[in-house]
């Protein structure tokens, strides 16, 4: 048996289950006949660029590092942001990747992250098959957008969605202890995808109906509505609460939030943003003249960990397991997919799906989900997340803190 070395990564924004994937593939590369040491490329694929990888063994030999990792939110090896050049226009970055994989006999390559990650994983299995060498190449879904193509969702959108209902529903409890008319505003992330904002929703219960509105970048946002909406809300209620995309657009597909500062786009093209709700906030107070506050969650939707979904973490570290076991098997250029096996009683099958028909495309929340008016979510998005966010994890703590894994 030819015995090799494997490496791991991390790309793109974090979330509080990525780390749960990484000690997914860990744990079974650890296990593994084939594979000697494991190496961690510190910041993404700038890790195997620059040559900085951190042999990971001795620090996961302890079984206590693994479980404290897999409640470690963020990026343990670090994160980046970067695009692969084609691969007809440039060679010398992807030589050099190979060089340094070839120097540390590395011939199993997986790489945790998001829609930008999986281009870097086609590219990069492109040109081992092309030039014939010989590393295996494959990609795990990570997002809090829940926006990659090909899996019923993805690892991290469980933990965040539980966040944004647990957030909105305490947000709501503020605002009903005043007896004045009131609306707040909350922003929650997705640019193009609304499945995040949706979340919101799982705040409603018996004794409370908050968010009272709901909009979404897959929906056009017409004012004239929202304001509408707001003042019918108001009549029926003295607090309303809106949860808004920071990605919703007017019907000629332009940023409500859009401003000369703002609207520059990013290294992948994507437009920055931020400050939808507070937009609409200056509206409200100048149109319907009541109370009104905006607030952006922002970072805290994705780093927060003290209360995550144990089905989220559970199946982010069987994924990362199975990544291997489909490696070893000789899969390729392949990433990690989940798949609903039983729509009424949620069950979770663990597959792959060729990454030429994932890497560059985005899934949006379909029609189904949203209601006529584009200002709520229906019984079938509620029925397709409720299951995502369940169970309760035991948080490890000391002097009343959580404790985080941190690499040396």
């Amino acid at each position: 048996m030819t015995i090799s070395n494997a490496v791991i990564g991390q790309s793109g924004g974090p979330t509080c289950a990525i780390n749960a994937t990484l000690a997914g593939v860990i744990d079974a590369l650890a296990k593994s006949k084939k594979i000697d040491k494991i190496y961690g490329m510190i910041n993404g694929i700038n890790g195997i660029l620059s040559d900085n990888l951190k042999v990971l063994n001795s620090i996961f030999d302890n079984r206590e590092n693994l479980k404290l990792l897999k409640l470690t939110p963020s990026s343990y090896l670090g994160s980046c942001r970067f695009k692969m050049p084609d691969l007809n226009e440039e060679t010398d970055v992807y030589e050099k990747v190979f060089d340094v994989l070839k120097k540390h006999n590395i011939t199993y390559f997986f790489y945790i992250g998001g829609n930008d990650s999986m281009d870097t994983v086609m590219k990069l299995n492109d040109y081992s098959k092309k030039f014939n060498k010989g590393v295996t190449v494959m990609g795990i879904p990570k997002t809090i957008d829940n926006d990659l193509y090909g899996t019923d969702h993805c690892p991290g959108f469980g933990s965040a969605a539980k966040y944004v209902a647990t957030s909105v529903a305490e947000i709501a409890r503020d605002a009903y202890c005043y007896l004045v008319d009131s609306v707040t505003i909350v922003e929650i992330m997705g640019r193009n995808a609304g499945f995040l904002t949706a979340a919101a929703a799982l705040a409603r219960c018996e004794k409370l109906c908050a968010p009272d509105l709901i909009y979404l970048p897959e929906h056009p946002f017409d004012l004239i509505n929202f304001l509408n909406d707001v003042k019918a809300k108001i009549a029926q209620r003295k607090n309303v609460i809106v949860a808004v995309s920071e990605g919703i657009k007017n019907k000629d597909g332009v940023y409500i939030a859009a401003a000369s500062d703002i609207f520059e786009n990013d290294k992948f093209g994507h437009a920055q943003l931020g400050g939808a709700a507070k937009t609409l906030e200056n509206i409200v107070k100048k149109e319907i003249g009541c109370k009104c506050r905006s607030v952006e969650i922002n970072v805290l939707q994705r780093a927060a960990s003290h209360f995550p979904s144990k089905t989220d973490l559970d199946e982010s570290f069987k994924i990362g397991k199975k990544a291997v076991t489909y490696a070893m098997g000789g899969v390729s250029g392949e990433m990690m997919i989940f798949k609903r096996a039983d729509a009424d009683n949620y069950k979770i099958e663990i597959g792959s799906m060729d990454i030429k028909l994932i890497a560059n495309k985005e899934k949006k929340m379909p029609n189904d989900f949203i209601n006529a008016r584009g200002n709520d979510v229906t019984k079938a998005f509620i029925d397709y997340a409720r299951p995502l966010i369940m169970g309760e994890e035991k948080i490890i703590t000391k002097n009343g803190l959580p404790v985080h894994l941190v690499l040396e």
